[in-house]
């Protein structure tokens, strides 16, 4: 099989178009061709009104070898690399401790399923509920007001990214492939098969819950056991070796390998690792609001009169600006035709986020727009010092909305003004349980709140409305990624605990659905390496 990349067709061009434009770059004859497939279609809307398709295809075609001579030259055409997954290895027929995966989002399924189907039949210890119950508890909060602390948002078969976007991208190193691995499971589970094609794929809250209940069957279906609302509240540690894990309920089980693929939100269990000595580090991340403006006008910005093309969809964006007091400011998360959520996983605080269905055709467009941040920051030392430091500005956020989880709001007009909103515009919030209108100037530090300020009125020089005056900022979005790093070797163990295996988002090493599969897969593989006895190979960091 060949690779083609950059054929550019017109956004409308008819059925055949694609087959033409291959034989045309080939300078083959239509019998020469015996097949291709597509492997990823993007776009390029740099000139609205003349929209074009990019196509990267796979082509079959008759002398294979003579074209590969023939086009020795050319970056955009190679052979076709080998994109199937292949294991490590398999589970001896006799195995002292079964491998432990603490946490089932993204990463812990991944980490789960491949121990699976190498025959480890893992454990699986997730402290929330099962996707459909925990689903009843999240909307008890978006609709009754009511915080479960252990099944929310963050908490949770599917982990955090069950309720969001469902974005399928990432732009981590990832020369094995595995990211191909993850989107084919994905498909397997119930995923629209365009995720492995389109440059931007996505599912939405929806549908990720059957298809994260359909990967739960497959690991239980191969000998994995997933055991829900049980929070592991100690580590055993003997001689710098895990031998096993202790349960809320008292309950020991005993390990020698286990895979922490906690979400960034597990506060007391960050707590705890610390205080049985795992090496961590405070890390940067950000923290910012969520702003709102009419989907329709993001379309109209990025598309111009192709706006409301079926192929392109609701349209996204990527905003980035330096402020003059060093900071940078970014987009976050952004999530066409969707929804601003209550993410948080503590008692009287507020947490925001978004979420979008597969058909993001929700009035809203909405991103968060953070502020970086570094431990030179934070008013502690040590690496829990960023969860002080978040708890802070949520719980300042609480504050701020009068209680009841209702997020304190303002107009992006009024806030680059310096002045508190009283009244919406056209631009109606979704945030459920609701919004208070106030001053968001107090709900940040100083740097971060002029940071943004800076950054509204340039971000309106690349998308025209983007700081109108009565868009919707929504505070504050403190979870973006984890406060700290779980600091691993090269064989995905812990630095100073052999047969712990930090990974994902929580441990930081990942940030999105694809980059935490992506890394699940890596550790599982270091765990069946750790288990046989084999070398561990060098691992790239995402």
């Amino acid at each position: 099989m060949l690779r083609i990349t950059e054929l550019r067709l017109p956004l409308d061009h008819p059925e055949g178009a694609l087959s033409e434009a291959i034989l045309a770059r080939l300078a083959i004859a239509p019998d020469e061709l015996l097949g291709f497939t597509v492997h990823k279609r993007g776009y390029d809307a740099r000139k609205r009104g003349a929209i074009m398709l990019i196509y990267t295809v796979d082509a079959q075609v008759a002398d294979e070898a003579a074209l590969l001579r023939q086009f020795e030259a050319d970056r955009q055409i190679s052979v076709t690399p080998d994109m199937n997954y292949c294991f490590v290895g398999s589970a001896p027929e006799k195995l002292a401790h079964r491998p432990v995966v603490i946490g089932f989002g993204p990463c812990g399924i991944f980490a789960a399923l491949i121990l699976a189907q190498m025959g480890f039949r893992p454990i699986v210890l997730e402290r929330g509920k099962a996707v459909r119950e925990r689903t009843k508890d999240t909307w008890g909060l978006w609709r009754k007001n009511v915080l479960n602390p252990e099944s929310n948002v963050q908490f949770g078969e599917g982990g955090a990214g069950t309720f969001s976007d469902g974005k399928l991208y990432s732009q981590i190193k990832d020369p094995k492939h595995y990211g191909r691995k993850v989107l084919t499971e994905f498909v397997k589970a119930g995923a629209p098969e365009e995720i492995l094609y389109v440059s931007k794929p996505h599912i939405g809250t929806f549908r990720l819950v059957g298809m994260v209940e359909n990967l739960r069957a497959d690991i239980e279906a191969l000998g994995g056991e997933i055991r829900f609302t049980q929070r592991v509240t100690d580590l055993l540690i003997e001689d710098g070796q895990v031998r096993g894990v202790t349960l809320d309920a008292g309950e020991e089980i005993r390990t020698d390998h286990v895979v922490l693929a906690l979400g960034h939100s597990a506060r007391d269990t960050f707590e705890m690792l610390h205080e049985r000595g795992v090496f961590m580090e405070a890390k940067p991340f950000s923290v910012g609001f969520r702003i709102e403006h009419p989907q329709s006008l993001i379309d109209k910005a990025r598309f111009g009169p192709q706006a409301g093309h079926p192929v392109l969809g609701a349209a996204d964006y990527k905003l980035v600006h330096h402020a003059k007091n060093g900071r940078g400011v970014y987009s976050f998360c952004m999530c066409p035709g969707g929804t601003v959520v209550a993410a948080t996983s503590e008692p009287d605080r507020v947490v925001t986020n978004g979420m979008s269905q597969y058909s993001r055709n929700e009035r809203n467009a909405n991103a968060g727009i953070v502020v970086g941040i570094t431990p030179a920051d934070f008013p502690a030392d040590g690496p829990l010092a960023g969860i002080d430091f978040q708890r802070k500005w949520e719980s300042r956020a609480y504050e701020l909305g009068g209680g009841g989880y209702v997020a304190p709001a303002q107009l992006v007009g009024d806030f680059i003004k310096g002045q508190p909103s009283a009244v919406l515009g056209s631009v109606e919030p979704s945030y459920k349980p609701g919004v208070k209108l106030t001053d968001l100037a107090t709900s940040l530090p100083d740097y971060a709140i002029e940071a943004v300020r800076e950054a509204l009125p340039a971000f309106e020089r690349q998308i025209k409305g983007f700081s109108m005056r009565d868009a919707v900022l929504t505070g504050v979005e403190t979870r973006t990624s984890s406060p700290l790093r779980i600091t691993r070797g090269n064989d995905c163990q812990s630095i100073n605990v052999r047969g712990l295996f930090p990974a994902g988002e929580g441990a930081g090493y990942a940030g999105g659905i694809l980059s935490a599969g992506v890394d699940g897969i890596r550790v599982a593989e270091a765990v069946a390496r750790a288990v046989l006895g084999e070398a561990a190979p060098m691992i790239e960091e995402a």
